[in-house]
């Protein structure tokens, strides 16, 4: 029920505002969808006869307010669309410059995205990251930890960590995993243990 009252009320706002941009001579550059031929011909036979052409009045009337509904809509999209990459390449310059290594698992442990940290942290460019599974790069006996840990965040949900090795180091790592919500996927961060504690 609310979104039938908010899809209505949407629509009342758009057609009074197209209304007052036709009256002030302020509408959008038009050119999106000109009247179609149909239209034009109804138009010319209802004004052709003076006892309809009132009515051809009335239809010219809705269909310019439609077509500056239509303006207003498309310049409206057109708007999100730019805010939308604006966010889009914030968010990835703080994913990329973030000092935290950090990838973006499958559900399986297959590393999906990293960021430059990751790479860095584990010795390998950023492109050869991806599609290698997370436990490559840990120690054989840190391997089933991982695993468990990768496969009980994706059952419950719930954010947990371990402390494991990264293969040929004994520097302990603490690797955190949390699911992305609305997404099939895992978020791994890894520090080392000494600045975890």
């Amino acid at each position: 029920m609310d979104t039938t009252v908010d899809q209505a009320n949407l629509s009342m706002t758009l057609r009074s505002k197209a209304e007052a941009q036709l009256r002030a001579g302020t509408t959008p550059k038009a050119g999106h969808s000109p009247m179609g031929a149909d239209a034009l011909r109804l138009l010319h036979q209802l004004a052709s006869s003076p006892a309809r052409a009132d009515d051809a009045l009335k239809l010219l009337h809705e269909l310019q307010v439609h077509q500056v509904e239509l303006d207003l809509q498309h310049e409206e999209t057109a708007a999100n669309e730019q805010a939308l990459l604006e966010d889009l390449g914030f968010y990835q310059a703080l994913y990329d410059c973030t000092p935290v290594p950090l990838c973006v698992l499958d559900l399986d442990g297959t590393i999906m995205q990293s960021n430059p940290a990751a790479a860095e942290r584990f010795g390998v460019p950023r492109e050869g990251l991806e599609g290698q599974h997370i436990n490559a790069f840990m120690s054989p006996q840190s391997r089933s930890r991982v695993a468990d840990l990768l496969q009980q965040v994706a059952l419950s949900g719930i954010t947990d960590t371990v402390v494991t090795n990264l293969i040929n180091e004994a520097r302990r790592m603490h690797l955190q995993v949390s699911t992305m919500q609305g997404h099939k996927c895992l978020l791994l961060a890894c520090q080392d243990f000494a600045e975890h504690r």
